[in-house]
């Protein structure tokens, strides 16, 4: 197996959160037999290069963003790789970026994203304060960040009800199981579709301890689902994870384990320019703030609002001193097989209406 690159900053920093982290940021790699590559990321979706004026990170993972690929560079026929790296030899870091913002594409520019730690916000009464053992935890979120942050909850003795809609489901249930496994064995699976069964994601986010979601904003205020929309619980936290924030002119614009780490500077370098980190460090390293954050929520009481950008994240771990160093990645625990989709409906259901005190 290849090794990882990873600053010498980054675990430790992780672990005052976690003591598993190394595991945690390089358990994806250790899976899938991945390595770093310089300037092409650990899974090979995310390239580095570079334009006029700085350095740019693209992420092409969705059939749909390939698809993309030829508007972008203004071309007729298909395009690669090639084609997008002379594309943006020509242009300005902001014009690349303007474009593929344009494209809802996820672009970063190399260190845009300056550090900010989770915000909150009050959004209901406080409870008493507690721990995550017991607490009834929403997972609306997929890939990775999102569903780490539950897995760790679940991890601490909570109940975590994993969202998904049966026409999209969560995108890793379509790549290696074992990852997929490792991210959401020992949760309940609920399959809905948020327009045909509003009324029953109502009820689980109303009855709900915790709530995760990773959505842009819209999709669930749009559909009145949203923090702000529903009956406060008291101690209710939400949790909003997003990759560039949900204010100023970069609110709502896609991001990427890979591409949002780039954006926050935490990158390597090989001497000719900048080189990836770990495998998709944004995404690990969210997901193990973000439960710190819940955690903390939790202990003062909750009743608050959490957002968590991931490219702002990573910008809080960029180095100062940059020390790289190979680490070998860590096989990691994986506690039983995730449940088919759907397969607790009646069961969450039921643990529902007892929870809120309705018929079944």
């Amino acid at each position: 197996m290849g090794a990882l690159v990873l600053d010498d900053a980054v675990l430790p920093r992780a672990r005052r959160r976690v003591a598993d982290a190394e595991e945690l940021l390089t358990g994806r790699a250790a899976l899938l037999g991945l390595a770093s590559r310089g300037r092409i990321s650990a899974g090979g979706a995310t390239r580095l290069f570079p334009t006029i004026d700085g350095w740019c990170a693209l992420t092409l993972s969705r059939d749909d963003d390939l698809a993309c690929v030829p508007a972008l560079v203004e071309a007729d026929d298909t395009a690669g790789w090639p084609d997008i790296e002379r594309w943006a030899a020509a242009r300005t870091a902001e014009q690349v970026r303007d474009r593929a913002t344009l494209l809802d594409l996820p672009l970063a520019i190399l260190a845009e994203a300056a550090p900010r730690e989770p915000r909150t916000q009050r959004i209901g009464p406080p409870g008493a304060p507690r721990d995550p053992a017991g607490l009834l935890v929403v997972d609306l979120t997929s890939m990775w960040a999102g569903p780490l942050c539950a897995q760790l909850l679940a991890r601490a003795g909570a109940v975590v009800v994993k969202v998904e809609s049966p026409r999209r489901p969560d995108g890793t249930r379509a790549g290696d199981p074992r990852f997929f496994d490792w991210m959401n064995a020992g949760k309940l699976s609920y399959a809905a579709e948020f327009d045909r069964d509003r009324a029953a994601v109502a009820a689980l986010l109303r009855a709900a301890d915790v709530v995760l979601e990773s959505a842009r904003p819209t999709a669930l205020g749009g559909r009145g689902l949203g923090p702000h929309d529903l009956p406060a619980r008291p101690g209710r936290v939400w949790v909003r994870i997003t990759g560039h924030g949900t204010d100023g002119q970069h609110a709502g614009r896609v991001a990427f384990g890979d591409d949002a780490a780039v954006a926050g500077g935490l990158v390597g370098h090989d001497g000719d320019g900048p080189v990836f980190l770990g495998d998709a460090l944004a995404d690990p390293l969210t997901g193990i703030e973000a439960y710190g954050a819940v955690t903390d929520a939790l202990g003062r009481g909750g009743g608050e609002l959490v957002e968590v950008a991931m490219a702002q994240l990573a910008a809080g771990y960029r180095p100062t001193r940059p020390r790289q160093s190979a680490v070998t990645p860590r096989p990691p625990r994986i506690v039983g097989t995730a449940a088919a989709l759907g397969a607790d409906n009646t069961a969450v259901d039921d643990m529902v209406a007892e929870k809120l005190g309705t018929p079944c």
